[in-house]
């Protein structure tokens, strides 16, 4: 698939016509807060809907109960494997390179801003590496697990956001499109998957070929389940490369929500780290991985720590190389990445479980006035462009 400025223009008049619909009526019909106060108990595929469902939303989560039928379940465990030995590693880039490129877009930073409840970087970090969390589960799509659930109300939190930007006539979609459109639901798809493959790679961390293109296929599962457009995703890693590659040409840049929201970023990272003296490193974790242009337009502090955080990838390669070798040493390594993991999630979260829920209105000035064979290593599909 080869992606143009024509074929983007195109995605970014598309919207999800189902998610969109069942949110129209359940505003129509008063019905968003029931929904919302009913849905805080289904957590799990499989549970048993609660009487006084509003129909409509009862009928949206049966039809969208079930994966997609062309699912590769081997490829799905290969991702859970993939980020079991990497989980710590994910959750870095995640947070300091998928979140800080968010920003760098101005109309994906202007609808970050939108909501009351993504207001809160914490919340709003704890319900990505949730999500994330949920996903790589060996359960994620049994009876039981909570991936589905979390996938199908994040899809109705996102149409609620289109319902309100253009009910409320506060969103040029002659110029910026239809808001979080196909264009936007594929980049962010980008972000969590290829560009945290850039991240690992950029940090010196060992993957094989096969992880890699697992790792990305999960999140092309994902796409599926949130409402994007299977005839216009990426299906490989070189097709991602492009669209990716395009989209940012096309969109990023500075804007004031975006500083606002990676100060709000750095803020609560530097509240997790324990002490002030490793502080800088958030922000310089940050700059190393989205490059000094991108760093300068989020207004991301420079500190002495800039040259230092360069040496990570020498370092994590020699963990990465005992890992490698030692069998034992990789067991040690991924309990430790997966104890740091939970004891990061549990931080942000607070000990909680983060619900996800349709915003009833948005804010008035969006607030700113088990390791995988090591076969073939992976590095990254080059630039499309210059």
């Amino acid at each position: 698939m080869t992606y143009t400025d024509t074929s983007m223009d195109a995605l970014r008049r598309g919207g999800d016509e189902l998610a969109d619909a069942v949110v129209a009526t359940l505003f129509e019909r008063g019905e968003v807060g029931k929904f919302n106060s009913l849905m805080r108990y289904v957590s799990t595929s499989g549970q048993e809907l609660p009487d006084g469902l509003p129909g409509v939303a009862r009928e949206y989560l049966r039809a969208t109960a079930t994966p997609p039928a062309w699912v590769d379940w081997a490829e799905m465990e290969k991702a859970r494997l993939f980020f079991i030995d990497n989980n710590v590693h994910i959750s870095t880039a995640l947070s300091f390179a998928s979140m800080p490129a968010c920003y760098v877009v101005p109309h994906v930073a202007r609808l970050l801003s939108a909501t009351h409840g993504l207001s809160y970087p914490s919340k709003r970090m704890a319900e990505t590496g949730q999500f994330t969390v949920y996903l790589m589960q060996p359960d994620a799509f049994e009876a039981g697990g909570r991936f589905v659930p979390a996938a199908q109300k994040v899809r109705l939190l996102h149409a609620a956001i289109r319902h309100h930007l253009k009910r409320e006539n506060r969103w040029d979609t002659d110029t910026l499109g239809v808001p979080i459109c196909q264009e936007d639901m594929i980049g962010g798809q980008m972000f969590f998957s290829l560009l945290v493959l850039d991240s690992l790679h950029r940090l010196g961390i060992h993957m094989s070929a096969e992880g890699a293109d697992a790792y990305f296929y999960a999140w092309r599962v994902v796409g599926a389940i949130l409402g994007v457009d299977q005839s216009a995703v990426p299906t490989t890693l070189d097709e991602g490369r492009q669209f990716l590659d395009l989209y940012m040409l096309r969109h990023m840049g500075p804007s004031e929500e975006g500083a606002h929201l990676t100060r709000q970023l750095i803020d609560l990272y530097e509240e997790v780290v324990p002490g002030t003296l490793f502080d800088p490193v958030v922000s310089a974790l940050i700059r190393y991985l989205v490059g000094d242009t991108c760093a300068d337009w989020l207004d991301v502090p420079r500190t002495p720590w800039d040259t230092l955080v360069k040496a990570a990838p020498r370092l994590l390669g020699v963990l990465e190389t005992i890992e490698d070798r030692s069998p034992m040493g990789a067991w040690a390594l991924d309990r430790l990445g997966h104890l740091t993991t939970i004891l990061e999630l549990s931080s942000l979260t607070r000990g909680r479980v983060m619900h996800y829920a349709i915003p009833e209105q948005l804010k008035k000035d969006y607030g700113v006035s088990g390791a995988a064979a090591r076969t073939r290593r992976w590095t990254p599909p080059p630039a499309t462009v210059s």
